[in-house]
């Protein structure tokens, strides 16, 4: 999931002009433990012992692997968990920065020849917590209805719906989430990790390492992204085929963007990508909503809506056609719809759908409503009800996990949303803002058995639905004909509700068949 990745996009527009820093090749190595005495070293000299180098004293510890038995309906899991981390290099054999994963192997397998899924969420600056807890891993926290709020117990339970009876699962967390952390100094090497191209070259290569560390290379491989994995995604994909010497059987992007340039300056496409949603939050109050009750909107937004749109405000019969519209489908009132031109930013549908109730709807669930802590206020002052509630728990659930349950301590802090990260992110070169459809079409060309998953929720005004129909329906047919794009009722986090949980787990199982 996602300043938190849920700002992304604003995020993108600022650094449109940044230029992305010049790569140094990267190698990687296997963390290993410290030496016993390290940290303990008289750092005055006395003892003829020269202090531990920066790069040590910030090392994480060594892997820890434990086993488990998992009680499910039905079936019982027994397998391996290790929680650890791979070390980067530069090309001066310099350690550059501490990769953390935590990998879950089911017993009693040919390993060799199971599948293994590496998974990672977005933002940037989002650790993989989300996935693992949410959707995927052994177990789960509870992340919607009653037990959506800060002050719930961070209790993990058992996960049904874990996707570890199909593949062997490998979360990783980017350097500056989770407990993932650099291990140089300055500020070269963060303008290297906290670019699109070095993001993408260290996640490929620590997937590498981590094959060749657990002789794992002929295992049929998956890549699994949200939000801002559906940038990192498609090019990390990319990376391993043509850079790192791994092919990739199945790429599954979880409420993907993918093209940061159709949500951002004064590009027309925002609003198209976002009235379906707004039209499922609005349709939903009265009772469930399917994608297939949004055709009308759907239809509306390819056609009528995108041709007024062009008109401009200068056709005043086209805008205010087009304004009255867009009020009776997203149940916003005529008269802010009218003073807006029907051009709805996402924050004032937030703040406009409920206004009379003091209430504002969520950026990453549509359908969940929350207290306007400023309802008076001229400016919008609110946070998002579907999200912020569950930094908490969530937080505390993963450093239970790691820290008691696989047993491994790493110092420092747990960082599940980074707002340094993505403060400081690269988003592009120039005034091209980031998008991964070009490597979308590179890797279906290039390998012709390449499956992906494309998933959302239908109430996810972070990540719209619809944005990724009309992406996907612009690449030619080679290509989009092996894209299987599908929707359920729910927000960005869509697995948190249980359907949507359950038919995401069945996709996945029936991709890797």
């Amino acid at each position: 999931m996602p300043m938190s990745p849920w700002s992304a996009c604003r995020v993108a527009l600022a650094a449109l002009l940044v230029t992305t820093a010049t790569l140094a090749p990267l190698h990687a190595q296997d963390a290993s433990p410290l030496a016993a005495a390290q940290g303990k070293a008289d750092t005055g000299g006395s003892q003829g012992k020269p202090a531990p180098s920066d790069a040590e004293q910030h090392r994480l510890p060594a892997d820890s692997t434990t086993r488990h038995t998992l009680a499910l309906p039905g079936r019982s899991l027994s397998f391996t968990a290790t929680a650890g981390s791979i070390r980067l290099f530069n090309d001066k054999n310099e350690p550059q920065a501490d990769i953390a994963y935590t990998a879950y192997q089911l017993d009693n397998t040919e390993a060799r020849m199971r599948p293994v899924t590496f998974l990672f969420n977005g933002g940037p600056g989002a650790s993989s917590a989300w996935l693992q807890l949410g959707a995927a891993g052994p177990w789960r926290l509870p992340m919607f209805g009653d037990a959506a709020v800060a002050s719930a117990t961070p209790a993990l339970q058992p996960n049904a719906e874990t996707w570890l009876d199909v593949t062997d699962l490998v979360f990783i967390d980017p350097v500056g989430t989770g407990y993932s952390r650099f291990v140089a100094s300055g500020d070269d090497v963060r303008k290297q990790f906290y670019s699109v191209d070095g993001d993408v070259a260290a996640t490929a290569l620590t997937i590498r390492r981590w094959l060749e560390k657990h002789d794992r290379l002929l295992s049929p491989k998956y890549v699994a992204g949200e939000s801002y994995g559906g940038i990192r995604g498609p090019r990390v994909v990319r990376d391993l085929q043509t850079k790192q010497g791994i092919g990739v059987k199945g790429l599954i992007l979880v409420s993907p963007l993918l093209d940061f340039r159709e949500y951002s300056g004064s590009s027309l496409l925002q609003y198209v990508a976002r009235l379906p949603t707004m039209a499922a939050a609005a349709r939903q109050r009265k009772g469930p909503v399917t994608r297939a009750d949004l055709a009308d909107v759907e239809s509306y937004a390819r056609g009528e809506f995108i041709t007024d749109l062009i008109k401009g405000e200068a056709d005043q019969a086209a805008t205010q056609r087009l304004a009255d519209r867009v009020a009776a489908l997203s149940g916003i009132d005529p008269a802010v719809s009218r003073r807006l031109a029907g051009r709805l930013d996402t924050s004032e549908f937030q703040r406009e759908f409920d206004r009379a109730n003091g209430k504002v709807t969520g950026r990453f669930d549509a359908s969940v409503l929350g207290q306007d802590p400023f309802p008076d206020s001229s400016d919008a002052q609110f946070s998002d009800p579907s999200s912020e509630s569950l930094i908490a728990p969530l937080t505390s659930a993963a450093m239970e996990l790691t820290r008691n349950t696989l047993q491994w301590r790493p110092s420092g802090s747990y960082h599940l949303l980074n707002g340094a990260v993505s403060r400081q992110w690269d988003f592009g070169r120039g005034r091209s803002p980031v998008e991964s459809l070009t490597q979308l079409r590179e890797i279906l060309a290039v390998d012709p058995k390449l499956q992906v998953l494309v998933t959302h929720g239908l109430f996810d005004l972070a990540t719209p639905y619809f944005g990724s129909v009309v992406a996907i329906d612009q690449l030619p047919p080679f290509a989009s004909k092996r894209i299987k794009l599908v929707t359920w009722p729910g927000g960005h986090m869509t697995y948190a509700r249980d359907d949507a949980r359950k038919a995401l787990r069945n996709e996945v199982g029936a991709m890797m068949k």
